[in-house]
């Protein structure tokens, strides 16, 4: 089994919601959040379903340094990362 690592993904994360933490250190720029519909502020999403704040040509995160708690929290090849990778093509994992 190929091992997961982020190099091996197209940041499937980066489609999932985010929701900042009032209580962390969260500082991302007020122009990649807004507030949900049910309340909490959360990173904002393209069209496309991916995270304002990720560059489409490199899939790397352009706010790497002030990304939310959450995004830093999440770890490649654990139970959610692999649930997200089930549902895509395998050509879709690959750079």
């Amino acid at each position: 089994m190929k091992k997961i690592t982020c190099d091996s993904c197209r940041a499937l994360c980066c489609k999932l919601e985010v929701a900042l933490i009032d209580d962390s250190d969260d500082a991302v720029p007020s122009e990649f959040t807004e507030k949900a519909f049910d309340g909490p502020i959360v990173m904002q999403r393209e069209s496309d379903g991916y995270c304002k704040a990720l560059n489409r040509s490199t899939f790397l995160c352009t706010i790497y340094d002030l990304r939310p708690f959450l995004c830093r929290d999440y770890q490649a090849g654990d139970d959610d990362c692999l649930e997200e990778r089930k549902a895509l093509p395998a050509p879709f994992l690959t750079k």
